[in-house]
């Protein structure tokens, strides 16, 4: 060896590395996600620890979600020690209304689950994490785990319960925020999407799927709710509606405003991700440590 030349430590563990598994089909009706895992040295997971799961829904105004969107944010987790799953599920635009997306998402928690052993996933310690409309999706995975109504068969073995919820700039009060969008292009033909063809049936299905109706008091998962005081798309009363049921509930619920943010983009600040980590993220660590 040369002797002026430094030399540096490997990595026999790959620590701090993370690998990208694509197009997992979750679901017969051809739903996929997206795993970003701990990178597994000789992709032997068997000898890894259980990692914490993070269930990632991207928003898509409840059509079909961007799974590759938010994979550089995403990947840090997973670079840190978590499985994150990025899912997809069935779009309103294509003949699939309410709930079908969150039929779908629930089938994909139900998936990682029966599959926990092959990711190096820990059950035990599921987080939803979402955005817009998926923000309405994890909040309302929060406030009806495995609820009959939204179960299919498959996986039917596992739950479809999370442990935590973070949900960012998202959809809680349907009403309201339709009556805001009002006077959207083709408001009419998006509803319809939504909410069937029948528009004496609209408002009662906005009323069903807005997590607002959704609280009671009871043993629910601790929420993070985080909205842009420059969102002009979904605005932040749509937060603090939710963060005020739920405190007159006595549910574990913690809200922040994010000064300034719009509808994603400016959204992301450093501050945004720590407090994530120090309000969640810790909890679903410290719990098996």
């Amino acid at each position: 060896m040369i002797p002026e030349l430094s030399q540096l430590p490997m990595n026999p563990t790959l620590a701090g590395q993370a690998e990208l598994l694509e197009n997992i089909r979750y679901s017969e009706n051809g739903q996929t996600l997206s795993l970003l895992l701990p990178w597994a040295p000789h992709d032997n997971r068997e000898n890894q620890a259980p990692h914490p799961l993070i269930v990632f829904v991207q928003g898509s105004a409840w059509t079909t979600p961007n799974l590759c969107y938010e994979i550089p944010m995403l990947s840090r987790y997973a670079e840190e020690g978590f499985a994150v799953a990025t899912v997809s599920h069935r779009s309103t635009t294509d003949g699939h209304p309410f709930p079908a997306f969150l039929i779908d998402v629930k089938c994909a928690i139900r998936f990682l689950r029966a599959n926990a052993k092959t990711y190096a996933i820990d059950p035990t310690r599921v987080l939803a994490f979402g955005t817009s409309s998926g923000g309405n999706t994890v909040c309302l995975l929060g406030l009806t785990g495995d609820d009959p109504e939204f179960r299919t068969e498959e996986y039917s073995a596992y739950s479809d319960s999370v442990d935590a919820v973070v949900s960012c700039f998202a959809p809680t009060d349907l009403p309201a925020l339709f009556d805001y969008l009002k006077d959207m292009p083709d408001a009419n033909a998006i509803l319809g999407a939504y909410f069937g063809s029948d528009p004496g049936h609209w408002h009662e299905e906005m009323e069903k799927y807005s997590p607002v109706n959704r609280v009671r008091p009871g043993n629910f998962p601790p929420f993070l709710l985080l909205h842009g005081t420059g969102d002009t798309l979904v605005p932040c009363s749509q937060m603090e509606t939710l963060y005020l049921k739920m405190k007159e509930a006595g549910l574990n619920v913690k809200a922040a405003y994010v000064t300034g943010a719009e509808h994603e983009g400016n959204f992301w600040s450093p501050q945004v991700r720590t407090l994530i980590h120090e309000t969640i993220l810790r909890q679903l660590t410290s719990r098996k440590e």
